[in-house]
């Protein structure tokens, strides 16, 4: 599944200030970012590949020739949404400036779209140098966004301006490009995707229409700002997030243990997962013949969203769903009054509507009483849009 949105692609330049990068890897992924360190070949001279392969978890390379069949540059250039180098050194900047492609990370950026916020560190002398300045403004021109380094000391007992940044600074200028700042940091989130099956016989179940996929939506908007996301996955696709934890279960009594075993842990859940109300009173365990299929006893089961709300703890915020099909905004409050939800989102799902499909529309229901009305949006709009509510 896409990461949209979430992929830094972090070049690190050859200064003793690569050290500094160290940190700035962990606040990037603390802020829901996937990140992709690619040094340059200088930069190793201060910190070597394990380091940064260790911190981010993704192979490292920092030359053209490395994994030549997988076209590295042209490869990384496509994945990153946005691209840091930290820090900026003045050969890299006067290579960037020239359109220089000597090694990896100028070879991503020639071939890279994307925005890219560069954070010099250098000499205080090499920083106010006319060819640094002019370096600076060329890249100003062509888009690229150049902080100011701090003032201090820097090696030896050198002091001036071209100290590396404070990291909070640097993500604050990131957040600026992204648009959006990592408002749910630090949020434990439990999201619940798809839709329960019950067995009938080895071959057959009772089941719905949902595809989870808003369930996927949700949980990577959540990491997009920060949050810390485990994911409840009934009968989904075989999807997969990067930095998301997620428990793959069948039944209703499956995802009611994977509830029970995380709820505890949780700050806010959000149960978009479609649970099958009833199941068959018995499992045959051999397949039925059609003549044995004119009735089935079913029995109910639990409100498993009841029973979580029934021992809730003080602050955490239940967000429940509903799909209906006739009356949808009265039976979608009744079921909030009745499950005492902080939050309701219900759909009208007649004719099979909005199941499977990249788009929805309905209501988001506030405990307020107030309503937000959601017009043919993405599952990707209506998760922000709902996120948005626990701020």
């Amino acid at each position: 599944m896409s990461t949209t949105g979430r992929e830094v692609l972090l070049g690190v330049g050859g200064g003793i200030a690569a050290y500094k990068a160290c940190e700035l890897v962990r606040r990037l992924q603390d802020d829901g970012f996937l990140v992709t360190v690619v040094p340059t070949p200088a930069a190793l001279n201060f910190v070597g590949t394990a380091t940064w392969e260790a911190l981010s978890g993704r192979p490292v390379l920092s030359q053209v020739w490395q994994d030549v069949p997988g076209v590295a540059h042209i490869r990384l250039a496509e994945l990153a949404d946005y691209i840091v180098i930290a820090p900026a050194t003045a050969d890299l900047i006067a290579r960037l400036a020239a359109g220089r492609a000597d090694d990896l990370l100028t070879n991503v950026v020639l071939a890279s779209g994307v925005a890219k916020l560069l954070v010099p560190a250098m000499h205080p002398q090499m920083w106010s140098s006319l060819a640094t300045q002019a370096n600076i403004e060329t890249l100003h021109e062509r888009g690229f966004v150049v902080m100011e380094p701090d003032e201090g000391r820097l090696t030896g007992a050198d002091t001036g301006v071209g100290r590396f940044p404070e990291v909070p600074r640097i993500l604050e200028n990131l957040r600026a490009i992204v648009g959006i700042s990592a408002d749910l940091r630090g949020r434990r989130i439990l999201i619940t995707a798809g839709g329960t099956r019950e067995p009938i016989d080895p071959v057959r179940f009772i089941g719905n229409r949902s595809s989870g996929k808003q369930g996927f939506a949700l949980a990577q908007a959540a990491l997009s700002r920060g949050a810390k996301v485990h994911l409840i996955a009934a009968n989904c696709p075989d999807l997969t997030l990067e930095g998301c934890v997620i428990t793959r279960v069948e039944t209703t009594a499956e995802l009611s243990l994977a509830l029970d075993a995380e709820f505890e842990n949780c700050d806010v859940l959000i149960m978009s997962a479609a649970v099958a109300d009833a199941r068959p009173s018995q499992i045959e365990d051999e397949k039925l013949k059609s003549s044995q299929l004119r009735t089935i006893e079913l029995v109910p089961n639990p409100d498993l969203l009841k029973v979580l709300s029934d021992k809730r703890r003080p602050g955490q915020v239940l967000i429940g769903f509903a799909a209906e099909t006739v009356n949808h905004l009265e039976s979608a409050i009744s079921k909030m009054e009745r499950k005492n939800l902080d939050l309701l989102y219900v759909n009208d799902v007649s004719g099979g509507a909005i199941f499977g499909s990249d788009r929805t529309q309905g209501a988001i229901l506030l405990k307020s009483g107030d309503q937000i009305t959601v017009t043919d949006a993405s599952k990707d709009t209506l998760a922000h849009v709902l996120l948005d509510q626990l701020k």
